[in-house]
C-alpha cells in the first residue's frame, strides 16, 4: 500500500471514527442531566478517552492482520505522523471556536464551548504516548472496545452508500493534513505559509490598524 493509498484510509477512520464518538456522546448528553452546566474534568475526561481510542484504532490499522501483531513499520511511521498532524489541527479550531464565543451572553452560555489549553494538550500527548507504548507492546492495543471500534469503521467503510460519504469525508480530511504539511513547507522555506486563515471574529478589527492581529495556520 502506498503512501497517498493508506493516507486516505487514516482519513477515512478519522471520519469514521468521528460519526462513531458523536453518537456515543449523544446518548450520554440525552440521559445527562441538563442542570448540570459542562465543566473542563468532564469534557476531557471524555477527550482523553476519544483519543486514546483513536491512537489505539489507528495502530490496530497498522498490523499486518493475516500475521499475528506483525507491525508495518512505514506505516506505522506514516500513521504517527498523520495522527499528530490531525491532533493539532483539533487543537487549534477548538481553540479558534472557544476564542469566538468570549465574551457571550449569559442567555447563550450554554453555546460556549469548554476549553482548556493544558488539558488539550495533555490528551494528546497522552494518546501519542499510547500509540508509541503500543509500538513496543501491541498485545496491549486488543480490548473488547478498540475493537468494536475496529470492525464498525471496517463495515462502514464497506457500506455502498454510507461508505462513499466518507470516503469523500476522509478525502477532504486528508486534504487539510496536506495543507497543513504544505503551508509548513513553505514557512520554513520563506517564513510565511502558503495559504493563511484569518478568524472572522476579528475582521471587526481591520480598521484599526494598530490592533489587527494576523492569524495564520500552519
Amino acid at each position: 500500500m502506498n503512501l497517498i493509498d493508506f493516507a486516505f484510509r487514516l482519513g477515512i477512520i478519522f471520519s469514521v471514527f468521528g460519526f462513531l464518538w458523536i453518537l456515543i456522546r449523544s446518548v450520554f448528553r440525552f440521559i445527562r442531566p441538563h442542570n448540570i452546566e459542562k465543566n473542563v474534568i468532564e469534557e476531557y475526561s471524555f477527550k482523553f478517552v476519544q483519543y486514546f481510542f483513536l491512537a489505539d484504532v489507528t495502530f490496530l490499522f497498522c498490523l499486518d492482520k493475516n500475521e499475528s501483531s506483525k507491525i508495518l513499520p512505514f506505516q506505522l511511521f506514516i500513521s504517527a505522523f498523520i495522527l499528530i498532524l490531525y491532533f493539532i489541527g483539533k487543537l487549534q479550531n477548538n481553540q479558534k471556536r472557544g476564542l469566538m464565543f468570549q465574551g457571550i451572553g449569559d442567555s447563550l452560555k450554554f453555546l460556549q464551548p469548554v476549553f482548556n489549553l493544558r488539558a488539550e494538550i495533555a490528551s494528546i500527548v497522552f494518546a501519542l504516548g499510547m500509540f508509541t507504548f503500543f509500538s513496543f507492546y501491541p498485545n496491549f492495543a486488543y480490548n473488547p472496545i478498540s475493537n468494536w471500534f475496529y470492525d464498525s469503521i471496517l463495515g462502514i467503510e464497506k457500506t455502498p452508500i454510507i461508505g462513499f460519504v466518507f470516503k469523500i469525508i476522509g478525502f477532504f480530511i486528508l486534504l487539510s493534513l496536506f495543507n497543513k504539511i504544505l503551508n509548513g513547507f513553505f514557512f520554513l522555506i520563506s517564513g510565511k505559509p502558503l495559504i493563511t486563515s484569518e478568524s472572522s471574529f476579528r475582521t471587526k478589527k481591520e480598521n484599526d490598524n494598530s490592533k489587527f492581529d494576523d492569524y495564520e495556520e500552519l
